[in-house]
């Protein structure tokens, strides 16, 4: 990945600012973007002491035109675009008997909208240049989840989609990767949407014990330079993906048993 421009959407904190300083120290040139100019530039400022060549594009992932303009950023930046980071997510969680159907229409402009529309913003010079489209999906992608109708639905989506570039990109030189990581420590419990659309403010989980964002970074970074189509984090992840499968309504139970132990769950 040396000499690579990288372009990560959402890349200020968690998994974003996490891969931006995985691609960074392995000698990439890293755009990232994200909708506070202040969270961009304590980001950059903290990037650059660890000797990293990063800059910032502010920009809305489910605007049109703030993807033309971040992809004619990077190339104004840096000449090139060789891997984009479709990183930028948003959750929510309630049941969907409660829920404001707004919701679900926020968490899809971002989670897939965005995707859609940052990849075809990029794609011309990731097709010039053989480059990598990664997806950061979820184990929410591949096993639906209670309390996360939007989440679930965007990532299934999501995957959906990354299926469809992946064959239409086989004889084009382009790498497609669908990252899901299980349960990952990030501030996007805390920014999760309730059922009115107000943010939840503390995650209902407890992030001490979860895989660390620079953990998952590390596995995304080394799937990308191996072009591996897919990657499922964590040993629950892999066994939910794979239990879903043999066995769904095993699957229910336990996913519903596993879903309400989460703080102050509606499920209980």
């Amino acid at each position: 990945m040396k000499d690579k421009v990288i372009v990560i959407t959402g890349g200020s904190s968690g998994i974003g600012k996490a891969l931006a300083e995985v691609f960074g120290k392995n000698g990439s040139k890293i755009l990232i973007t994200g909708r506070s100019q202040a969270d961009l530039d304590l980001a950059v400022a903290d990037l650059k002491q660890k000797g990293i060549l990063v800059e910032s594009f502010k920009g809305d992932v489910s605007v049109v035109e703030d993807n033309k303009k971040m992809a004619t950023e990077a190339l104004r930046l840096f000449g090139r675009i060789d891997v984009l980071v479709n990183n930028a997510g948003i959750t929510m969680r309630a049941l969907f008997s409660e829920l404001d159907l707004s919701v679900v229409k926020k968490v899809m402009d971002i989670n897939f909208f965005g995707v859609l529309y940052a990849t075809q913003a990029c794609l011309p010079e990731i097709m010039k240049n053989n480059g990598s489209i990664i997806g950061i999906s979820s184990i929410a992608g591949f096993r639906g989840l209670p309390e996360r109708t939007g989440y679930c639905a965007s990532k299934f989506a999501l995957n959906g989609f990354l299926e469809v570039l992946r064959t239409e990109m086989l004889h084009q030189g382009v790498h497609v990767l669908t990252a899901a990581p299980g349960f990952t420590s990030s501030n996007i419990r805390k920014k999760a949407l309730t059922k009115d659309g107000s943010a939840q403010g503390e995650s209902p989980s407890d992030e001490e014990k979860m895989m660390t964002a620079a953990e998952c970074a590390q596995h995304i970074y080394g799937a990308t330079v191996k072009r591996k189509n897919f990657l499922i984090l964590t040993a629950q992840g892999k066994a939910a993906v794979w239990i879903n499968k043999l066995f769904p309504r095993l699957a229910d139970k336990l996913v519903y048993k596993t879903m309400a132990k989460e703080a102050d769950s509606p499920l209980k």
